[in-house]
């Protein structure tokens, strides 16, 4: 039996916590893991260390909370969905009929790269919505941005307030229309420059080789290993699924490597794709979710003359 708010409910519920204060953050998120503790509830911390580190202490002694490290959790979005369904799944399996967990998008994360973390906070509306779980997403008001502020409202279904309440979201947007909407993509200072390669309808094979080229040694090994898979896959969904011509551009900084890869086409249709693995055989859904598990920041974008991603490795602008 599901307790808190979340009783006699299905599926998943997503509270936003925004706070102003260390006491207002204590103030919800102590009983919600205290609770969940008593209900016999697996219970969850993924905050950074700041936060965490204010919880731990707040926290009576011996309560049994699983403290996750908030960096490893939320380096990419859809590596966090994807360790957070086998992690649910797992719970249920062994019998969990409520899961809690309070968690944050880390401080870079409301930055530039905001984008594809406001269309994370959309899209597990969806993903954990096969598991009775309940979670917190706790936001800074002090140092969060309003855009952001706005976003969360429209992404999140409830909020907990501080009073002990929880309440409706007014500004709720369902995922399949807020994904859709176009937003805003930030250009990366160092496009300002020429890119260092630009290929019209290249192989996957010409596009690795010159990543390969350009890139070599910028980025850690692993780092680059697997932005290189992430272009290639590009390439070859645009190819296979877009319309031509198949642009690459790739520009590389001290600390990161952008490319961008256009067609004339519109793009998917999947409002999930790259966050999720297509369960409809969305044509490149799979090579989305690639794309987006081997990268730092991916944004897309359609206009006029048809459809771009953005791929970044290493470190995104303001991280």
């Amino acid at each position: 039996m599901r307790t808190g708010p979340a009783a006699g409910r299905t599926g998943y519920f997503h509270e936003a916590l925004c706070y102003a204060s260390e006491e207002e953050l204590l103030a919800v998120v102590v009983p919600f893991l205290v609770g969940g503790v008593a209900a016999g509830e697996p219970t969850f911390v993924a905050l950074g260390e700041r936060t965490g580190n204010l919880v731990r202490a707040a926290l009576p002694a011996d309560t049994k909370v699983e403290f996750l490290s908030g960096g490893d959790v939320y380096g990419r979005p859809t590596a966090a969905i994807r360790m957070y369904r086998h992690l649910l799944a797992d719970l249920v399996a062994d019998g969990a009929t409520q899961i809690r967990i309070i968690g944050e998008v880390p401080a870079f994360g409301l930055g530039p790269t905001w984008d594809w973390w406001g269309r994370y906070e959309s899209a597990i509306n969806r993903a954990y919505d096969d598991w009775p779980l309940w979670s917190m997403c706790a936001y800074d008001t002090r140092t969060t941005a309003p855009g952001v502020l706005a976003d969360v409202a429209a992404t999140h279904p409830h909020f907990a307030a501080t009073d002990g309440r929880h309440l409706p979201s007014a500004g709720y947007v369902p995922p399949e229309t807020f994904l859709r909407r176009a937003r805003p993509v930030l250009p990366d200072p160092i496009q300002a420059d020429p890119p260092l390669v630009e290929l019209r309808d290249p192989t996957a094979a010409q596009a690795r080789a010159a990543v390969h080229r350009v890139g070599q040694g910028r980025l850690r090994d692993d780092e680059f290993d697997d932005f290189v898979v992430a272009v290639s896959e590009t390439v070859t969904n645009g190819l296979r699924h877009g319309l031509p011509p198949v642009r690459l551009r790739v520009w590389v900084g001290t600390d990161r490597i952008v490319a961008t890869v256009s067609d004339g086409g519109t793009g998917p249709d999947d409002p999930y794709a790259g966050l999720l693995p297509s369960a409809a055989g969305e044509p490149g859904g799979l090579g989305l979710w690639i794309t987006y598990q081997s990268c730092n920041h991916v944004t897309q974008h359609r206009d006029s003359e048809g459809f771009t991603l953005r791929l970044t490795g290493g470190r995104p602008p303001g991280a």
